[in-house]
């Protein structure tokens, strides 16, 4: 892996993990168009994910450490358990129709357009919530297993786990910004748990940095300085800011990509391995 592949990926995690673009469809995408081939990313991959939950950890150092010396004051840490709940109990029931729809395009240009309109809906339900006064300014038991629901839908290539997490924040009646920060919070278990599955994969396979290493600190490290950025920005964004924007790209993207497909210009073909490895990485 060249330095400029590995900073590009980094970019690329920073930016999706936190985006309501979806970045697992846009690879499926990439992959399906110019038939990439992506190898040796499993190492890289658990880096990756090192450097956004850098991002995360720094962000919300306070909230961290909060909940971490008040385990019962601040219900924060038993709240995120809750919200990871669904996406587990959906990998564990459905998961080789997960393995299907990750693996092909099939469905992808329709997440996409029902990513927009989370996106839109996100938007007008939150305001009409504000002008009545009705919108929460935390995340409840409720709240927190509505999101959890949206984050496992949100495991389809094409759909955003931020924009549907969100969304089903704002659902639940909480406001956008608090939505978007357990949104955010709500990533951290889900690194966590694929360093440790990738970590562990990686010492069976017996994997080494190789040559590889200048490519791989150079992709954490933007990882999570992009990482960092696209929070900070979302966080401001997400406060006052229409999402419709997202939402027209999404959409604009969804489409392009069911007109290739009634085309023939991409098919549903399978993704490599290696670039399935890496969806599950940029979520």
């Amino acid at each position: 892996m060249s330095i400029l592949e590995g900073a590009l990926l980094g970019i690329l995690q920073g930016l999706a993990e936190f985006l309501p673009i979806s970045s697992s469809g846009h690879l499926n995408l990439f992959q399906a168009l110019l038939h990439v081939e992506l190898e040796n990313q499993l190492l890289f991959n658990i880096l990756l994910h090192v450097g956004t939950l850098i991002a995360v950890a720094v962000v919300f150092w306070k909230d961290w450490i909060d909940m971490l010396l008040h385990p019962i004051k601040n219900r924060t840490l038993l709240l995120l358990f809750v919200a990871s709940l669904p996406a587990l109990a959906a990998k564990i029931l459905f998961d080789s129709q997960l393995e299907y729809v990750e693996t092909h395009i099939t469905f992808l240009g329709i997440c996409f357009l029902i990513t927009g309109l989370m996106l839109l809906l996100t938007t007008r339900i939150s305001r009409k919530q504000e002008q009545n006064g009705t919108a929460k300014g935390q995340v409840g038991f409720f709240e927190a297993l509505v999101m959890g629901c949206l984050q496992a839908i949100g495991m389809l290539p094409g759909i955003s786990r931020s924009g549907s997490t969100i969304f089903g924040g704002v659902c639940a009646k909480v406001n956008r910004e608090a939505a978007a920060k357990f949104s955010f919070m709500m990533s951290a278990p889900a690194i966590v748990g694929s360093l440790l599955v990738e970590g562990k994969d990686a010492l069976e396979a017996g994997i080494s940095f190789g040559d590889s290493l200048p490519a791989i600190l150079v992709g954490m490290v933007l990882a999570a300085i992009v990482g960092y950025l696209s929070i900070r920005f979302f966080l401001k964004v997400i406060a006052n800011a229409s999402l419709d924007g997202f939402a027209l790209y999404v959409t604009i993207v969804g489409v392009i990509t069911i007109l290739f497909q009634a085309m023939g210009v991409i098919t549903d073909n399978t993704v490599t391995d290696a670039t399935l490895a890496l969806i599950r990485t940029l979520g």
